[in-house]
């Protein structure tokens, strides 16, 4: 314990027990508001500013903390200790104490020390640390029904973030989703508003312990984050879109599982990036203050999202008074923090912001922290789980995540394959089969998930295929792994694990919900043909329209984002000697399976779905047999997608960089050249991520080559601030140059690349030291009749 100023807080409501747990309550809420009025009454303004202001470790440093005394900061989905985002456990707990050593060091002008609280996003387990366990996405929780288990779910979470010294996770989502075209689908529990107000509540117990009860918040908790308030599930299958309708109708479905979620002592609300009629969340005083705080009841501190309160009308991701007016008490503003810390200290000063509103947002952040008996704990790495490296992805915890596994898978079609034999010859096939990335999805080591993620990155994982093979093996089987489906031995029956590839948030969202993959369908199809039975694995955030799929398949099991234990899945599908199931299937669905498959299928919307919310069968339940009606227009035409690169996402265009080192590979537009003298990260214009920076530090070449030839023009959306000092090529002819010189420092503009000077693909854009490249979307457009030269203004 550390003195606040000249005096030391001695606060038996928040005493530490010497198991780490809290010692219950003594101290009355009247004394911990005398001490909070007594802190705020001490803090200059400087010093208050900082309590609500959220920068992100890639961006500072210890020293930084020192200096400004941020009250929190968080990680990004892509930032990690010393800029690695797949840096191990003993990284994130030796920054974590150097952070905190930096915020509870001794004010220079004597005033009080504020420890900071560092968030992270653990939305399935504490997903961003190599070896943690990485339990189902919410989708498939929501499938289980069982609060009990999503309680211990909260509880192990809790437990291995605490390990790496982080005190706050930006998680339950409580979306309700109306639309699954949402990008974030996977992140909800249901479309039934009391399922998820349920479940909701269940994972705010696990992650911060039962209100009331002595272990709440102790140092085996975390702090919760109810998110995202408020209508995020009802943008139309837009993220960050508009949720619209009478607000009766938008309270009843979307607010109402922010009631249990207070109910059961939830610590923090995040606003989300999205409007309700019109009208941004994070400049919403009417729904931030008046149905949040008044109506809801809730006491805790609200958080923004990433850079959200700079979308707001008249607002900039460095300037927006508003939103601090409309009740937001924390802004994350993960890389330009300086500049809204500035803007908001002088507000302060020039009566902008009043400053009873921002003692009023301090209070509530204070609060948060002695409820966390935040001034009580000693640094992270002395805490009860600090350091405990052996209960991050510990057997304990693994086995919880395979219990959930079992409970969330659904089956869907049964034609008398499953389960199989435990002493059978089994072909194990499909992209997803032997791949932890594809089956955790998104939020797991990166942002965005997958890429160039591979099992090496889930240490202590098991795939889908290790499961069954390990199944297989203690039962005198054998599994046969066969991406492709060529073997050349005879096997009784085949698994074909595929589905959607990781995403997360704005890049997930889709146009409709058909599911194309043919090479997936090619292959159950041949396999069946062979006379092989066909067990498909499904893994997908969202329901999708696969009849294709459940047509070629003789069993069809929707596996949802099963996450880091793939043995859960073998469980099921693999059964005795004798071939009675050692499980049986008890997962159903807790959004509705579309029977269309086009954009206004699913969640109702499109009449009778081909499966309802709750339905789901079994091996006592067996389901009926059937043909599904394949026909689809959107699925069976030809589609060109114009867009190569948009809102963070490529679409059938690959990026390289090289330079004297030789040539790398930049997946998903991220990463360097053998030499790092030319480097690629992703940066913010409309959203996180959106867009990506290419800074050049030397001689380097970025190659673009896209998916099929093409004589269209680019259309390229750009911003450059330096004007470059060296020529700067692409393609054929073209010198950019000119054209840059002219646009450096205006801001996002967009160029036309004439097809006649490009040349044909792959494009190669030359660089040198100095060069520093935002572009945000790269368009395919119909040819131009440009008969200029090569080196003008594009």
């Amino acid at each position: 314990m550390f003195a606040l100023g000249a005096a030391a807080l001695a606060l038996s409501s928040c005493a530490s027990m010497g198991d780490g747990t809290a010692a219950p309550a003594t101290a009355s809420k009247a004394n911990h508001e005398a001490e909070i009025a007594s802190l705020i009454s001490r803090m200059s303004v400087e010093r208050k500013v900082a309590q609500l202001v959220m920068p992100d470790i890639s961006t500072i440093t210890p020293a930084d903390v020192r200096r400004y005394r941020f009250g929190t900061i968080l990680n990004g989905g892509n930032s990690g200790p010393g800029n690695n985002d797949k840096a191990p456990a003993g990284e994130w707990i030796k920054l974590a104490d150097a952070m905190w050593d930096a915020s509870t060091a001794p004010m220079e002008d004597g005033g009080p020390v504020i420890p900071l609280l560092w968030g992270i996003d653990a939305v399935h387990g504490n997903n961003n640390v190599p070896g943690a366990t990485i339990f189902p996405h919410n989708i498939g929780l929501g499938a289980t029904r069982d609060r009990d288990l999503v309680r211990r779910i909260g509880a192990a979470t809790a437990a291995e973030v605490a390990v790496t010294g982080i005190d706050w996770t930006f998680a339950p989502s409580v979306s309700v989703v109306r639309d699954d075209r949402w990008g974030r689908t996977y992140e909800s529990y249901s479309e039934d508003p009391a399922l998820v107000g349920r479940l909701g509540a269940a994972m705010v117990e696990g992650l911060q312990g039962k209100r009331g009860s002595p272990d709440f918040l102790s140092q085996r908790h975390v702090i919760a984050t109810a998110k995202h308030f408020l209508g995020d599930g009802g943008t139309g299958g837009v993220d960050q879109g508009d949720t619209k309708g009478d607000m009766a109708t938008i309270k009843a479905i979307h607010a109402a599982p922010y009631k249990p979620a207070i109910a059961a002592g939830v610590e923090s609300v995040m606003a989300s990036f999205s409007s309700v009629n019109g009208e941004k969340m994070h400049g919403s005083q009417q729904l931030l203050t008046g149905l949040l705080r008044r109506e809801l009841g809730f006491r805790g501190l609200t958080v923004g999202d990433w850079n959200a309160h700079g979308q707001v009308l008249g607002c900039s991701n460095t300037d927006c008074p508003i939103a601090l007016n409309a009740g937001l008490d924390v802004f994350m503003a993960p890389e330009e923090w300086k500049g809204l810390y500035e803007t908001m200290v002088r507000q302060v000063r020039t009566g902008i912001i009043a400053q009873s509103r921002l003692d009023e947002a301090v209070a509530r952040v204070l609060r948060v922290k002695f409820a966390y008996g935040l001034f009580d704990k000693p640094r992270p790495s002395a805490r009860a789980l600090g350091g405990r490296f052996d209960q991050l992805g510990s057997p304990e915890h693994r086995a919880i995540a395979r219990e959930a596994v079992r409970k969330s898978l659904i089956l869907l079609k049964n034609d008398g394959a499953l389960p199989l034999r435990s002493n059978a010859r089994v072909l194990v096939a499909g992209n997803g089969a032997d791949s932890i990335a594809r089956q955790a999805g998104g939020w797991s080591i990166t942002w965005q998930g997958g890429g160039d993620l591979t099992n090496a990155d889930f240490p202590g994982a098991t795939s889908i295929y290790g499961g069954i093979a390990e199944a297989l093996k203690a039962g005198g089987g054998q599994a046969v792994f066969a991406p492709d489906g060529e073997t050349d031995q005879p096997v009784d029956a085949a698994i074909v694990v595929f589905g959607e590839e990781p995403y997360a948030e704005f890049l997930g969202d889709r146009k409709d919900l058909a599911y194309r993959d043919e090479a997936s369908l090619a292959l159950l199809k041949k396999l069946r043909a062979r006379g092989i039975p066909v067990t498909a694995v499904f893994l997908s955030g969202r329901p999708m329209w696969v009849n294709p799929f459940l047509n070629a398949a003789d069993a069809f099991v929707a596996a949802w984002l099963p996450g880091s234990e793939g043995g859960g899945i073998a469980d099921l599908l693999i059964g005795n000697a004798q071939g009675r199931p050692r499980f049986d299937f008890t997962g159903r669905l807790s959004f509705s399976w579309p029977a269309r498959c086009d954009a206004d299928a699913g969640n109702g919307r499109d009449g009778a779905p081909l499966f309802r919310r709750g339905q789901g069968y079994g091996y006592r339940a067996a389901p009926p047999r059937r043909t599904y009606a394949a026909d689809c227009a959107i699925y069976a035409a030809e589609r060109l997608e114009s867009s190569l690169f948009g809102r963070g996402r490529f679409s059938g265009l690959t990026l390289s960089a090289s330079d004297a080192g030789g040539s790398a590979a930049l997946v998903n537009g991220l990463g360097s050249s053998p030499g790092g003298r030319l480097v690629a990260k992703g940066v913010d214009r409309a959203a996180q991520e959106d867009s990506r920076q290419f800074n050049w530090t030397g001689p380097a070449t970025l190659t673009l080559a896209p998916a099929a030839a093409t004589n269209h023009d680019l259309l390229v959306d750009y911003a450059i601030d330096v004007a470059p000092q060296n020529p700067v090529r692409i393609g054929a002819q073209l010198d950019l140059r000119e054209t840059l010189n002219v646009a450096a420092g205006k801001g996002w503009r967009q160029m036309r690349l004439p097809a006649r000077c490009l040349g044909a693909a792959p494009w190669a854009l030359a660089g040198e030291a100095g060069l520093s490249l935002r572009i945000s979307a790269i368009t395919l457009a119909p040819p131009s009749a440009y008969t200029g030269d090569c080196k003008g203004i594009f």
